[in-house]
């Protein structure tokens, strides 16, 4: 299980490189709880600069916790850019609509994409854990599941 003691470290190391000391109030907080499915998550008071990472205690699906502390940071220094574009397709796309709801889908997948590979970038340079985490992947289908049922051409 996730200590407090034993996350910390990375946790301030991460706040040092990213350079998010002096712009972001940061608070450390472990969510021991059956029911948090993710591994990591924020809240954010925008207008205040604070937020509050959350880390998965008890059942964290990934296996690299440095990882996954990276990628939160990087969504927070990355959470004006967020916001704005947020911001921009709630202006010129109707809520629920197909439209709407195909520019949002496209956006939080290119916005994941590439904090993940930030995030690479960063614990394969600066990282004391350089291995990648790879429990998304156990709950996925494999490559041939994905073509069963479909017709042979």
């Amino acid at each position: 299980m996730l200590t407090y003691e034993s996350i910390s470290p990375l946790f301030h190391k991460w706040i040092e490189i990213l350079r998010l000391k002096n712009i972001w109030d940061i608070k450390l907080e472990l969510v021991d709880d059956e029911n948090f499915r993710k591994t990591g998550d924020f809240k954010v008071d925008p207008d205040d600069r604070k937020a509050i990472l959350m880390l998965n205690a008890t059942n964290p699906k990934q296996e690299n916790m440095e990882e996954v502390i990276i990628h939160e940071l990087l969504h927070l220094k990355l959470y004006p850019l967020d916001q704005l574009t947020e911001g921009l397709i709630d202006g010129h796309y109707c809520p629920g609509t197909a439209e709407y709801n195909t520019i949002y889908t496209q956006f939080m997948t290119m916005l994941e994409q590439t904090v993940e590979e930030l995030t690479k970038c960063f614990l394969l340079q600066y990282g004391d854990n350089k291995e990648l985490s790879y429990g998304r992947c156990k709950t996925m289908k494999s490559f041939n599941e994905l073509y069963d049922g479909l017709k042979s051409l």
